[in-house]
């Protein structure tokens, strides 16, 4: 039972910005006690890698990059979702629900107040404190720790796309090594451009104590003996939180030289030359970063494809992509971009009385591209991309499914019989062999699926909506907006959020 004492407030309005304390260490220690509120720390000035000196900082992000870090991290499902793309919108409600039911915010005032500091940070609300059964804070600290490890290690330090290491890890001839069940190996892998280095990591989240960070320390442990020679960095991201306390962020790093990263079998100096971050500021000169950028998107894409007409609709953003480039974080806020809102200003000016085919046309001959969109249901989230991504993925959607028919293993009639009762053991290595086959063979197609990207990317900037959706209408243009949603865009994707959504905190 929630106590008397806690009021019961409607859904907070709010900022969408948030300080989130992180302490860099070189290996697990005792939790803090009460650090993260009273400790000195150090200014966050941005960063394409470990900043230079351990200790705490207080960077500032937004809602909206914990969203898009959530939709993007952990397994790719996109193998199972080939025939029944509209499920992929039950995959993005779980990946973002828990955080909207049980965390919220509280304004706080540290010790040492850093300058630009918004002084609100994140908490678990009365639902999770009071009412929340052991297994459901389980769960929601499981994917607390995955989104925020992703957040920490993409948008804070620079690491390119992350990608699950029950598939393989990084180096094929290891493959077998990382893939092998019985090892206890760290849960996600990435390169890191500027570091040149590959990063095995570990996430932990909720109630995170010295024994769970030894825990995931040893399974790095383990992933750093099987990466050997190849110059890594292991890195352990505990995401704590109590009721009442703010969520900070522990985050236990070393560094193992050796080897330089091996490049993408047949890329070329282009691809090897493709920059940290985020893959969608070089999709222009490296085929394998569009590949990388599709691969990683195709779950809002599923979405998207598979949405109804009425939760679908166009967002006018400038067309070019430079304005979007990395500096802090992903993704760029609109409500501040004075480029976004001068140029929309524009295009509501011109649109009295045109019809939206001729107002669609007119906004691209005034520097403007429309992305889809749609909103994501059972949430506030709307998630979307621009017509060049969209092709892509349709074309690697379209490869997918190729691999799906004709590979042994993954063929429909190589499935046992629906009514064949497997453990949940059995069903659970049953479904990683099938991603283990499936991402060879990706692997495997990845020379020919270059050209073919490629020239869907470039097509689809001259593509109609309605050709690419290969439905008669067009989506709605929207260019009034919606006063009561957060929006932020990448160079080809889009997220936005309610103002109203966070639940309201612990008092």
């Amino acid at each position: 039972m929630i106590p008397a004492h806690v009021p019961d407030e409607p859904p907070l309005t709010y900022a969408d910005s948030f300080d989130i304390p992180v302490l860099f260490r070189n290996g697990p220690a005792k939790k803090p006690r009460r650090q993260w509120r009273t400790a000195k720390h150090k200014a966050w000035t941005g960063s394409d890698g470990f900043p230079a000196a351990d200790g705490w900082y207080a960077p500032t992000t937004t809602w909206r990059e914990i969203i898009k870090a959530a939709t993007e991290v952990g397994r790719d499902v996109t193998p199972h979702l080939q025939n029944q793309p509209r499920y992929a919108h039950g995959e993005l409600v779980a990946r973002v629900s828990p955080l909207y039911a049980y965390l919220g915010a509280h304004s706080v005032t540290p010790r040492h107040p850093l300058p630009g500091a918004k002084g609100r940070r994140l908490t678990w609300n009365p639902v999770y404190a009071h009412g929340t059964e052991r297994s459901a804070k389980n769960a929601a600290g499981y994917r607390l720790g995955m989104t925020m490890t992703e957040w920490a290690c993409r948008s804070l330090l620079g690491l390119g796309q992350t990608e699950h290491l029950e598939l393989g890890g990084p180096v094929p001839a290891l493959y077998d090594t990382f893939k092998d069940p019985k090892k206890k190996l760290p849960d996600l892998w990435g390169r890191h451009e500027t570091e040149e280095l590959y990063w095995l990591i570990e996430a932990k989240g909720g109630d995170v104590g010295l024994g769970t960070l030894r825990k995931g320390w040893a399974q790095l442990t383990a992933g750093s003996k099987v990466l050997g020679a190849y110059g890594h960095r292991t890195v352990l991201v505990g995401a704590s939180v109590r009721p009442g306390d703010d969520l900070f962020l522990t985050i236990d790093h070393d560094l193992h030289p050796g080897q330089p990263p091996l490049a993408p079998a047949g890329s070329d100096a282009a691809d090897e030359a493709a920059g940290p971050g985020n893959l969608e500021d070089h999709l222009g000169d490296s085929d394998d970063a569009l590949i990388g950028a599709a691969r990683a998107q195709m779950l809002a894409y599923l979405a998207l494809r598979s949405a109804p007409a009425s939760q679908l609709r166009t967002v006018p953003v400038p067309a070019d992509r430079a304005s979007r480039h990395r500096r802090s974080g992903l993704t760029t806020p609109l409500e501040d971009d004075s480029l976004t809102l001068a140029m929309r200003a524009d295009a509501r000016g011109a649109a009295t009385g045109t019809e939206q085919h001729t107002l669609r046309a007119g906004i691209r001959s005034m520097g403007l591209d429309d992305f889809l969109s749609c909103r994501i249901p059972g949430t506030e989230v709307r998630l979307g991309m621009s017509r060049k991504l969209f092709a892509a993925c349709e074309r690697l959607h379209e490869e997918d499914l190729a691999i799906a028919r004709r590979t042994p293993g993954l063929r429909a009639e190589d499935q046992p019989p629906a009514d064949l009762e497997l453990s949940d053991e059995a069903q659970e290595e049953q479904r990683l062999t099938q991603r283990r086959i499936f991402r060879e063979q990706q692997e495997e197609a990845r020379p020919r699926l270059r050209p073919l990207l490629r020239d869907a990317y470039e097509r689809g900037a001259a593509s109609d909506w309605s050709d690419l959706l290969r439905r008669p209408q067009e989506p709605e243009l929207d260019l009034e907006g919606d006063e009561g949603l957060l929006e932020a865009a990448t160079p080809e994707t889009y997220v936005a959020v309610s103002r109203y959504d966070l639940p309201p905190a612990l008092a």
